[in-house]
């Protein structure tokens, strides 16, 4: 008898068990599906508001939030409006003597206007704005383009184009290009991930992603990162205690970019943002880069077509890049180039070993 109510206590346990998990994962899927990032073409936005007292918001301290009116075109031309808070963001790009516009941050409310838009499942959505020219932001969407072919550990973007509408002091804006970034909380969800805070060692992270990463960094002629105090870079896993996985992000800094602003930090003894500098930890054996390299060499004709496709580039832009992607790809073609640059890191001479932070070295 005692065994018998044992066994109906032990099923009722398990039956309550199966009944929790379930709903948990009703809650789990009952998050709404973000349509935002899937398309690539060009979406019109016009942001409207009080502008000025937004612009002007740029203190180091934290930003305020300020209310705007965000208008976007859906399909058939249908216009939709909605309900937003934007604030500045951002540390370089955010000070006015550096660039034009801030950074922003949007903030969605979650009303049924919503749930009916492009916008459905956003909460906070970054908006790069053009520092010191359009091309350069466009270029720095190409970036990101660009890392989207070789994982889905990557930050997506759309471009759009902006129109700034200030409802106190009406006056003619022409519109610009603007990307919006995918949330650190939707990269994660897509990948099954959770975000990681903690301060990591480099050779701590996911080896096969690092070094995808790091050469991709090379590649694009970026050294303003750093994994240990995750300047441009989520560190994200699959819970809070496994290896994480590093993905990049900001790359204004990038030769491939070429902003007028854009410097190497001094203390690289750097000569300027087009000199190619592997930072990356020291690997001794130098054949743990095999793979990475191959995939580079995998995917050189679609990197090429999405850099030589790019209609919103005149033919100069264009061409400068293939010049800087045609130097990269001799260099990891010779064993002996590629080889003496990603060595640098062991280097007790060099400046391999600079851990950046923010816009200072430590």
């Amino acid at each position: 008898m005692k065994n018998y109510q044992l066994s109906r206590y032990m099923l009722l346990a398990f039956s309550f068990l199966v009944l929790i998990c379930s709903h948990a994962q009703v809650k789990t899927d009952a998050k709404p599906k973000s349509i935002l990032f899937d398309k690539d073409d060009v979406m019109d936005i016009t942001l409207s508001g009080s502008l000025k007292e937004l612009m002007n918001d740029r203190s180091s301290d934290q930003s305020s939030y300020h209310p705007l009116n965000l208008l976007y075109k859906q399909a058939e031309n249908m216009e939709q409006s909605l309900s937003v808070e934007v604030k500045t963001r951002g540390h370089f790009r955010k000070m006015k003597e550096n660039c034009n516009y801030p950074p922003l941050l949007l903030h969605f409310f979650p009303t049924d206007p919503l749930k009916a838009s492009v916008f459905n499942g956003q909460d906070k959505v970054k908006l790069v704005m053009p520092c010191q020219g359009e091309e350069f932001l466009v270029k720095e969407w190409l970036v990101y383009k660009l890392y989207n072919l070789f994982t889905p550990l990557s930050f997506r973007a759309r471009l759009v184009k902006v129109k700034l509408e200030d409802t106190k002091k009406p006056k003619l804006m022409l519109p610009f290009y603007g990307i919006l970034l995918e949330e650190e909380k939707q990269v994660a969800r897509r990948n099954q991930l959770v975000d990681i805070t903690r301060k990591v060692n480099p050779a701590q992270t996911d080896r096969e992603t690092y070094l995808q990463m790091a050469v991709f960094e090379y590649f694009i002629g970026n050294t303003d990162w750093s994994v240990q105090y995750q300047q441009n870079i989520k560190l994200m896993a699959k819970d809070s205690i496994e290896i994480p996985f590093t993905i990049p992000y900001d790359f204004d800094h990038s030769g491939f970019v070429g902003a007028p602003y854009a410097k190497p930090a001094e203390e690289l003894e750097m000569s300027n943002i087009k000199e190619r500098r592997y930072r990356g930890f020291c690997m001794p054996d130098l054949k743990g880069f095999d793979k990475t390299l191959v995939k580079f060499n995998s995917l050189k004709t679609d990197i090429y077509q999405l850099v030589t496709h790019c209609k919103l580039l005149d033919a100069k832009n264009i061409k400068n890049i293939i010049q800087f992607l045609d130097d990269f790809y001799t260099t990891i073609n010779s064993s002996k180039m590629w080889q003496k640059d990603f060595a640098y890191p062991c280097d007790p001479n060099g400046t391999g070993n600079v851990v950046i932070k923010g816009l200072k070295v430590d």
